[in-house]
Formats: structure tokens, C-alpha cells, sequence
């Protein structure tokens, strides 16, 4: 007996945002293009879901649109074209959840850096396991924190050599841009599940670099 593999889903809402910041990126020409390019993703050619939290936006959809950007514009191309995408999906989500989770109250923003990084970075994953099926945990320490995505749509089912969740690296860049108004700071994806590990985790250091 073939038993399927199990269904996971993002909101409809988080659906949206990631087409849109593709729109935003690529154009909507090129996200028609990339749509079709994988299984599952023509039916939201010019469809794209309704900006509610019904969990319809499947896990592999995601993960099929990181892979088709380095198969269409080779390796280094759709990593750099996924970290953007990335980035422009924290600034369209900001507006839909921010104000969910206190992101944007001006309590909030006058924290201390140190301290906003770490409420921040609890609300923002707070976001994604009350919303959607996607689990992280944070891990905290002196010098950084690590995003642990413990179920991750980025490279859900994928196979590498090296970490590929660079739409979530992408994210986390903008997200601590943001936070401390303006800064840079150090990122980079240590460990994931596409290249065999048990979670991703990303590595943030807790001092910006400029």
C-alpha cells in the first residue's frame, strides 16, 4: 500500500504575499512563466489566492518556486532572485501581521536593539506557527540567535548539497533592517533540511556589521 506524502499549507494570505513580492521582483510575466514551471503552481497563474488564513497554499508550491528560479536563472541567479523576493515578502507581510503581534506599535520600536531583536524575533515566529504550518523555535545565546524552521516550506522536499532556504534568509534580512532601523547584520543558513539535516536553522549575529 503507497500511502501520499503529507500535505502542509501556508495560509492563503502568506500564498498571496509571495506571489505578489514575485510580481514585484520578476514581473508578473516572469511569475506566469515560473507558475507554470512547476507542479501544482499553473492554477494560480492569474488566480492568486484570496488574502485570508484558510491553510490552502501548499508547502510544496513554495518550494517548487525556489527550485524553478535556480533551474531558469542557474544557481547563483535564483538564490540572489530568492533572497529578494524574500526581502520584498517581509515588507508586504509586515502590513498584514505586524500589527497582529505588536510589530509595529511604537512601544515596540523604542526598545532597546538588543531587546527588540529578541521580542522580534519570537513575535515574528509566532506569526508563522499560530498561522500556518510552518514550526520555528529561537534559540538564544550572548552573540546570536538561530532560526530554527523545525517543518520548513522553503525547501520542503528538496534534495541539495549546501542550505537553499535563501527566501527565508532574504526574509530575516529585511525583518532585522527593519527592527533596528537601518542596520546590517551577519545571516546565514548553517544547517538544512534539503542538504540532510534534521531542521534548517539560520544564524543571526546579534551585532550589526554596519
Amino acid at each position: 500500500m503507497n500511502l501520499s506524502p503529507l500535505q502542509y499549507y501556508y495560509p492563503n494570505q502568506m500564498g498571496r504575499i509571495l506571489l505578489l513580492s514575485g510580481d514585484e521582483i520578476l514581473g508578473r510575466p516572469g511569475m506566469s512563466a515560473l507558475l507554470n514551471s512547476i507542479q501544482g503552481g499553473d492554477r494560480f497563474v492569474e488566480n492568486y489566492p484570496q488574502p485570508n488564513l484558510n491553510l490552502e497554499f501548499p508547502f510544496e508550491v513554495v518550494s517548487g518556486l525556489q527550485s524553478a528560479l535556480e533551474l531558469i536563472y542557474g544557481p547563483r541567479g535564483g538564490q540572489g532572485l530568492s533572497m529578494r523576493i524574500g526581502r520584498a515578502c517581509f515588507q508586504q507581510g509586515l502590513r498584514e501581521f505586524g500589527p497582529l503581534f505588536g510589530l509595529t506599535d511604537l512601544a515596540f520600536r523604542l526598545l532597546p536593539l538588543k531587546t527588540k531583536l529578541k521580542v522580534g524575533a519570537n513575535a515574528f515566529a509566532d506569526i508563522f506557527n499560530k498561522h500556518s504550518e510552518q514550526q520555528v523555535r529561537i534559540e538564544d545565546n550572548e552573540r546570536s540567535l538561530s532560526w530554527v524552521i523545525e517543518r520548513c516550506p522553503v525547501c520542503w522536499q528538496r534534495k541539495s548539497d549546501a542550505p537553499s532556504c535563501h527566501l527565508a534568509v532574504g526574509l530575516l534580512q529585511e525583518a532585522l533592517y527593519w527592527v533596528s532601523g537601518g542596520k546590517i547584520f551577519y545571516v546565514e543558513e548553517t544547517r538544512c533540511c534539503a542538504a540532510g539535516d534534521p531542521q534548517c536553522v539560520i544564524l543571526i549575529e546579534k551585532t550589526p556589521l554596519g
